[in-house]
């Protein structure tokens, strides 16, 4: 293939430079085999689970309080035990690691106003918040909750929590009422971080009355408020002020514990039913970050690493383990079109970033719109750019690589909040071709298989992990005999993790990913993954975004209808229903045109940016909307309606004999 065909193409000296390449050099240097290529090295680590790991831990020089006995207990998924009998903290690890030059931390607002926040006084408010904890008898392993935005409080609170050794969780103050108290109300806090408002777009949005309900729910838990919207506001009675707490710097104590102990707990989305609480490690998590931001996302110190973000999704996890690695990250509690569609790049520009991590359908509306990347300011600073959240179409990545130009690296991610982490991603060592994720990561013994668990090399398949990471849950909360744990992860594919998404994996290592398992479409038998037709639909110019779901009928029929939302101005008619329809079969194939394409007013999606196909698929089945998903946890909760008020006329079209787009 040659150079014309990439979007990216690392030069000799991005090689060079090169995180990973420094790694491997290492490897050689202490006795390790030598590796001339990034696949070479990527199947040494998965067959070499335990030398890896080990060799990961002894580069990146974590301290421990005891030494481990072993790296891994045994290669069995559950029950994996990894660095036995090591313990260490988080919390130590990230402030000693993070910028002790410039800031540790930048806050940037929608008008791109930046504030830095040294590593001293980081650690000065991460001691006093952990030394208030302490005296308010606050121990490891008890829960500390907050209802937050992203910002500079957000990340001294967990710091702080795992400075004892409590286990934090977090909901963006964007979730509904009871998104919040879904999952607050099974972890039992003993204190609770809550914000009185948050200003988005231009608008400020009070919650206090949010908080007084909250606070209700929650007798147990004691609450300290951030006052970021009216800093002068009075405080509720019983609640303590975040900024009186943090005025005394202190050194920070931190307590070791053991390396599975939990640091945090991530939810799972609950738009189908109750949020899974998945409990992460201390240690797990330490060395996973270090790996996969390190060793193949290639941050590097003195990177501003920029990931928009609400601390209800995993990127804000990863966002804030940049400090591993003397990176800043920058905190944007904002819309990412603040003034205009095109305003998170001038806010990345104005904050310096040099790695940004944003929506792929985010990218897509600015390519929809036309925002000139050159305009905004963000190459100046910017090496590397992280779409994801969704799979973006092929003329996204070519649309990025045009507008940043071929120094910036275009490294779309797969992962899980399940693990907390990427599965797949790019590397400095590797070009990019448009569509597709350049390779699987270090240690990710990923595979594509069949239903009887065998791989599948240029078909689509089941992803699966055939070893164990140090990231995966240690348990999920609430499930004491594990049974919902093997339900989720590992009944599917005995001894298996199965991730629940269709992958394609080249033979050259390439990965292409199809959606989610349970939103698959089934079409005379053949397994149609939604992500190849919105691949094809949004390319087209008219087309601002798109679902499609496959339907089974009662009387063992089955319709695959295709929903889109427009451009401003544009009619869905005869012509375009051909054009949309003409454009899948030659792109794709016949198999894959709905049955019938209908305009929507929104395509609902996660808080986090995913498509809420099955909930619609199930409502199309006759769910109500209200018990087909949550609404607090849904950007456009009233959309569900919509698909329950058009149920009949919808299924109907998509039946007609003669009436829809596949007959045309």
């Amino acid at each position: 293939m040659t150079t014309e065909q990439y979007v990216w193409a690392p030069s000799a000296a991005d090689r060079e430079a090169a995180n990973v390449s420094q790694f491997m050099r290492w490897l050689e240097a202490h006795g390790n085999p030598s590796f001339t290529d990034y696949h070479e090295l990527w199947a040494w680590t998965v067959e070499e689970l335990e030398s890896f790991w080990a060799a990961v831990w002894d580069y990146y020089r974590l301290r421990q309080v005891s030494t481990y006995s072993e790296v891994l207990s045994a290669r069995r998924m559950p029950g994996a035990q990894w660095f036995v009998g090591a313990e260490l903290n988080y919390a130590e690890e990230v402030l000693r690691r993070a910028p002790a030059t410039g800031p540790a931390l930048v806050s940037v607002d929608e008008d791109g106003a930046v504030v830095g926040t040294t590593r001293d006084e980081l650690s000065g408010r991460v001691g006093a918040l952990a030394g208030f904890l302490r005296e308010l008898g606050v121990e490891p392993g008890d829960r500390v909750a907050a209802y937050i935005p992203n910002i500079e409080a957000a990340v001294v609170a967990l710091l702080a929590s795992a400075a004892v050794g409590a286990v934090w969780c977090a909901c963006a103050p964007d979730f509904g009422e009871r998104g919040v108290l879904d999952r607050f109300t099974q972890v039992e806090p003993k204190v609770l971080f809550a914000v009185d408002g948050y200003r988005f777009k231009g608008k400020d949005h009070d919650r206090a009355a949010t908080v007084a309900r909250l606070r209700a729910a929650l007798p147990g838990a004691t609450t300290v408020l951030v006052r970021d919207l009216d800093p002068s506001a009075p405080l509720p009675a019983g609640a303590v002020a975040y900024d009186e707490l943090i005025a005394a710097p202190r050194p920070p104590e931190l307590t070791p514990v053991p390396f599975a102990h939990p640091l945090w707990i991530l939810f799972s989305s609950g738009t189908t039913g109750p949020p899974k609480g998945i409990v992460q490690g201390h240690g797990g998590i330490l060395v996973e970050h270090l790996k996969s931001l390190g060793l193949c996302m290639d941050l590097r110190p003195g990177d501003r690493f920029f990931f928009h973000s609400s601390v209800s999704w995993m990127a804000w996890n990863w966002l804030v383990g940049g400090l591993l690695h003397g990176a800043t990250p920058v905190l944007y509690n904002g819309s990412p079109a603040a003034h205009r569609v095109g305003s998170l790049w001038e806010i990345a520009a104005a904050a310096g970033a040099s790695v940004l991590g944003l929506g792929s359908a985010y990218v897509a509306q600015c390519q929809k719109d036309g925002v000139d990347l050159g305009a905004t300011g963000v190459t100046a600073a910017l090496r590397l750019v992280n779409p994801t959240g969704s799979p973006l179409a092929e003329s996204g990545w070519r649309w990025l690589a045009a507008q940043l130009g071929p120094r910036v690296r275009i490294d779309s991610t797969c992962g899980g909040t399940d693990v907390c982490t990427a599965f797949f991603g790019g590397s400095p060592l590797l070009p990019v071709r448009a569509g597709e994720i350049p390779c699987r990561w270090l240690g990710v013994d990923a595979d594509a298989v069949d239903p009887a668990g065998s791989s599948l090399r240029g078909q689509v398949g089941q992803l699966v992990l055939r070893s164990p990471l140090p990231s995966m849950p240690l348990a999920l909360w609430r499930d004491d005999d594990g049974s919902r744990y093997r339900a989720t992860y590992l009944d599917s594919f005995p001894g298996l993790w199965d991730q629940g998404d269709w992958i394609v994996i080249g033979d050259d290592g390439g990965v292409r990913v199809n959606g989610r398992s349970d939103a698959t479409l089934n079409r005379g038998g053949v397994r149609i993954g939604p992500a190849e037709v919105y691949g094809a639909v949004e390319d087209l110019e008219e087309v601002v975004d798109s679902l499609v779901v496959g339907v089974d009928l009662p009387d063992g029929g089955y319709a695959m209808p295709l929903f889109v939302t427009l451009r401003d101005g544009v009619e869905l008619d005869d012509a375009l229903r051909r054009r949309i329809a003409t454009t899948i079969r030659e792109q794709l194939t016949p198999r894959h045109v709905p049955d019938v394409v209908v305009a929507v007013p929104a395509i609902p999606r996660t808080l986090t940016g995913k498509k809420l196909e099955v909930p619609v698929k199930r409502i199309l089945q006759g769910v109500a909307a209200k018990d087909a998903a949550a609404a607090d946890v849904i950007d456009h909760p009233e959309a569900l309606v919509w698909f329950e008020s058009r149920r009949r006329g919808v299924i109907a079209a998509a039946t007609e004999p003669g009436g829809g787009v596949r007959s045309s």
